[in-house]
């Protein structure tokens, strides 16, 4: 299988690497336009801010390649957010792959801090991505935005209130958590994204 890693400014994917080589599984990191629209599967990664990525991505013409693509496309946290049509984090154009906005988070005094950082379960669980995943497995999150919920919601999480733990249309996914630091639960996503069609 030809899996590549989108290249950009957005760090993470020596730990999707990790995690990939965990499950047998290798990938190229590239930002060349023929190599991303001739993979099998391509993943798209990111921990940064969402307007420096977006600027980097159209600097180089990757948001037209990535919003074209016809495989199955992953998502990771940020990457999912910038596959959304909006961010509210410096008032960012997205992708617009999802219709779903992202937007921050707001602190509860004393119970909850922003951003979220830990473990967190999820629900409401759809499409094969989750296929041998229970309910209410948890996950890995680390973010300050979120992505509402909407029509494309296929995963749910509960944090100051419930937002989109990942996203769904056509060939694109999106995943808010990091399935690389989500232990067995994380290993069986990347498996079942593997196995799309």
């Amino acid at each position: 299988m030809d899996l590549v890693i989108v290249k950009y400014n957005a760090g993470n994917i020596q730990s999707v690497l990790y995690a990939l080589e965990r499950i047998g599984a290798t990938a190229t990191v590239t930002d060349d336009h023929k190599r991303l629209q001739q993979a099998d599967k391509v993943i798209f990664p990111g921990v940064g801010e969402a307007s420096s990525a977006m600027r980097y991505l159209q600097e180089r013409g990757l948001d037209t390649v990535l919003k074209d693509l016809q495989q199955p496309v992953l998502g990771i946290c940020l990457g999912m957010q910038l596959m959304c049509a909006y961010s509210e984090e410096n008032n960012t154009t997205c992708l617009g792959i999802f219709e779903e906005k992202v937007k921050l988070f707001t602190p509860v005094a004393g119970t909850l801090k922003v951003p979220q950082i830990g473990w967190n379960n999820i629900y409401n669980l759809q499409t094969p991505l989750f296929s041998n995943i229970p309910e209410r497995s948890y996950c890995y999150f680390v973010h300050g935005y979120y992505a509402a919920l909407g029509t494309h919601t296929i995963a749910t999480a509960d944090y100051v209130q419930p937002y989109s733990a990942a996203l769904h249309r056509g060939n694109f996914y999106g995943a808010q958590f990091h399935p690389e630091k989500s232990a067995q639960m994380g290993e069986q996503l990347l498996k079942n994204f593997l196995a799309l069609k």
